[in-house]
């Protein structure tokens, strides 16, 4: 009986498993991208999957900017290079992505997806040019052995048999192929058509890639006449589709576009024409009408009659010329001659002689009232001196008198003197200095006029 295995915890198993996932080593994975989603934590959480399983993946949030290129996108296959792992807590395992690229048709979606941005922010993608609706000559670039070109002219001959259109042939796949088909379309563009086409028939992304370069791009940017891309079928997109200034789902669309149909344009040229018979017919019986009753017009019957009404309202006019105009003015001119007379009575030359004749008699009049001014202002002066040189001091000093000083001011009793002060005696003429020597006070006045006594040395 075999020997049963010795039991092993869950922890003990999950360590043994994560020991022989590391023993595996750095391994490189292919598959479909899935949708990327990033947690809260930073770390972004995604799946590789096949036809037959699908790969748990987590790329740390250190690793994500180096992990995860910006042309990444659901979907595209890439290669995934990192290692596995094993989560204890869930008992689940994951491969833990270090870089991720894409590889085949996905990576060439990611050049895909990084030119139609760059193209974008330059605005390469928002001019719209408008067709010719009857181009002279139509340029078309394409390989002159694919099928383009045969559905392009087969559609050709279905509207316009003989429409005049001018090849390029270029490249349209395969290494050098963007840049003869870019060459193309600059020398079609020189030798002066109207709009050019350019296109291929279908074929995988591989196959249409020279329509996805940017030289072909800018080609079509740099080109002076309207360009209509015309690549692959209808789920097909590539860039010259977006810098084009039409796109066309096929190549025989492409040629519905621009060569016009020329049943369709007969048709209505006929339709034009039918009209503009009935239009000029319809003038002509206007005009024809229009003439008849001219011809029977007094007008020209009776060419006077036009005088005649002319005249009447010549006069009519001159009439209401009188009225509004000739009336007025006579009046106007009448009030013009009252306002002279007016201004001339109140013209400053009449005011200023008026003004300077009053002045002149006010004039006499202050020098009159002045002089009598004067003359009482004289009278009154002369009686005033005479009146002051009587009550003048001097004269009583004339008279004899005298007046006695103490410190400038008259003395006028003898009490207001003190032995050994100094005092000034004022005369007619000149003034004695002297020193008090006694002071004798007496009421009689005729001491008092005396001098009172009074000592000087």
């Amino acid at each position: 009986m075999p020997t049963e295995p010795a039991a092993l915890t869950v922890a003990a198993l999950t360590r043994r498993i994560a020991g022989c996932l590391a023993d595996l080593g750095p391994l490189v994975v292919e598959g479909e991208l899935g949708p990327p989603k990033r947690a809260a934590s930073g770390h972004v959480y995604f799946d590789l999957k096949d036809e037959g399983a699908t790969l748990a993946c987590v790329a740390w949030r250190s690793q994500v900017a180096r992990a995860f290129p910006p042309t990444l996108a659901a979907g595209m296959r890439v290669r995934a290079h990192g290692k596995l792992d094993v989560y204890a807590p869930r008992g689940s395992y994951s491969f833990v992505v270090q870089k991720v690229t894409p590889c085949g048709e996905g990576e060439l979606l990611a050049r895909f997806e990084l030119l139609k941005r760059e193209l974008a922010a330059r605005g390469w993608f928002e001019r719209r040019r408008a067709l010719p609706a009857i181009p002279r000559t139509i340029g078309v670039v394409t390989s002159r052995d694919g099928a383009a070109l045969r559905d392009f002219l087969r559609t050709r001959s279905l509207r316009w048999p003989g429409f005049p259109v001018r090849l390029c042939h270029a490249k349209v796949q395969g290494p050098g192929a963007a840049e003869e088909i870019a060459r193309a379309i600059g020398d079609l563009a020189a030798t002066g058509v109207d709009v050019i086409v350019v296109g291929r028939g279908g074929g995988s992304l591989e196959d249409l890639w020279a329509f996805n370069e940017e030289p072909v791009a800018r080609a079509i940017w740099e080109c002076p006449v309207p360009v209509v891309s015309a690549v692959g079928h209808e789920t097909d997109t590539t860039l010259s589709d977006f810098v084009a200034d039409a796109r066309a789902h096929t190549p025989t669309d492409a040629a519905a576009l621009v060569i016009p149909d020329r049943a369709l344009l007969d048709e209505r040229i006929q339709r034009s024409f039918a009209h503009l018979g009935r239009a000029l017919e319809d003038q002509l019986s206007v005009r024809a009408r229009r003439l008849e009753s001219v011809r029977r017009s007094q007008v020209l019957s009776r060419p006077e009659r036009l005088l005649e009404r002319r005249r009447d309202r010549l006069e009519h006019l001159f009439g209401k010329l009188e009225r509004q105009v000739l009336t007025p003015l006579a009046s106007a001119e009448r009030r013009l001659g009252r306002l002279r007379e007016t201004l001339a009575q109140r013209a400053p030359s009449a005011r200023l002689a008026l003004r300077a004749e009053r002045a002149r008699a006010l004039r006499e009049r202050l020098k009159s009232a002045l002089g009598t001014v004067l003359a009482g202002a004289d009278r009154r002066v002369a009686v005033g001196a005479a009146t002051l040189e009587a009550l003048s001091p001097l004269v009583v000093l004339a008279r004899g008198y005298s007046v006695t000083l103490k410190d400038g001011r008259a003395v006028h009793h003898a009490n207001e003197l003190e032995p050994e002060d100094h005092i000034v005696t004022r005369l007619a003429q000149g003034r004695v200095h002297s020193r008090v020597t006694s002071v004798e006070t007496d009421d009689s006045d005729a001491q008092r006029a005396a001098g009172g006594g009074a000592g000087s040395d």
